[in-house]
């Protein structure tokens, strides 16, 4: 009877060993990817909260402002940036 050969080739072999050795991937928070941008300088952009219902009472000048951006505060930033990885 002739010999059965191995059941993966050396090569294989050697790209599993190179795949256990490499970190594996982060996942992105999706929740937090849709409300949060990270600017080329490393802050956190976030959009203004109140502009979704009531707005007939809100004045114009408020309605303007509330359009903007704004950043999130430093001492959040850390847990914001933890969410978005690779953001």
């Amino acid at each position: 009877m002739a010999a059965q050969p191995p059941a993966f080739s050396a090569g294989a072999s050697a790209e599993r060993e190179e795949s256990r050795l490499v970190m594996p991937k982060l996942k992105t928070n999706k929740a937090a990817a849709k409300r949060f941008k990270v600017t080329g300088k490393g802050r956190v952009r976030r959009p203004k909260g109140g502009l979704n219902h009531c707005m007939q009472e809100k004045s114009k000048k408020r309605l303007r402002r509330l359009r903007k951006n704004d950043m999130v505060d430093k001492s959040l930033e850390k847990h914001v940036k933890r969410l978005l990885p690779y953001g």
